[in-house]
């Protein structure tokens, strides 16, 4: 069975259309295997851009999405939400970053827009290798092992316990102390160092 995969392009106003040709770069992706829509839009991160995914997800029945806009710290969990929302599982959607890692740092548009459409090709040979991925939690026991008995471990493992967790702390030797039990006296009281 043949992918469907939608790829928007996004024009950041003119963060990455003053330099990318972001038109050029989605008809270029027309032509990528596996993609069956391509579009630009102004401000993708917007509502309306991200109503604009969740409608092409319905009506061009679409499987996979690739988004090409800003930083995905920014906002990969805004489209990760808009491709959920239109009926995809999230993981079956890539981000390009094509404003800092390509319009912020070329003058040229042609290299510029030559880039972003490798990007893209890259982002789309990837989602259509994507698997549907499951969010799963699992309980975590508020325990704390602490190796090694000396002066460190010891400290880390009082801490710990006024945090109010439980402490195992393991120590090799027949005692702890560590490097601290072979000192006679400690600078800067000359206090007795056991």
């Amino acid at each position: 069975m043949k992918k469907r995969v939608g790829v928007f392009v996004c024009d950041c106003g003119t963060n990455i259309a003053s330099v990318v040709d972001t038109e050029k770069v989605a008809a270029a992706a027309r032509q990528f295997p596996g993609v069956v829509f391509a579009t630009t839009y102004k401000y993708m991160c917007s509502d309306p851009g991200q109503e604009l995914v969740r409608n092409a997800i319905k009506e061009q029945e679409l499987e996979q999405v690739v988004i090409a806009s800003c930083s995905p710290r920014m906002h990969e969990k805004t489209f990760r939400k808009a491709v959920e929302d239109g009926g995809i599982n999230a993981y079956m959607f890539e981000m390009v970053n094509i404003r800092e890692q390509d319009s912020w740092v070329h003058h040229d548009r042609e290299q510029a827009t030559q880039k972003a459409i490798a990007l893209v090709r890259m982002a789309v040979s990837k989602v259509l290798r994507n698997q549907p991925l499951q969010v799963s939690t699992i309980p975590v026991t508020r325990k704390a092992l602490v190796i090694g008995g000396g002066i460190a471990g010891m400290q880390a493992a009082l801490d710990i316990a006024e945090a109010g967790h439980q402490v195992v702390l393991v120590e090799k030797e027949a005692s702890i102390g560590g490097k601290m039990t072979q000192l006679d006296k400690t600078f800067p009281t000359m206090d007795c160092a056991a």
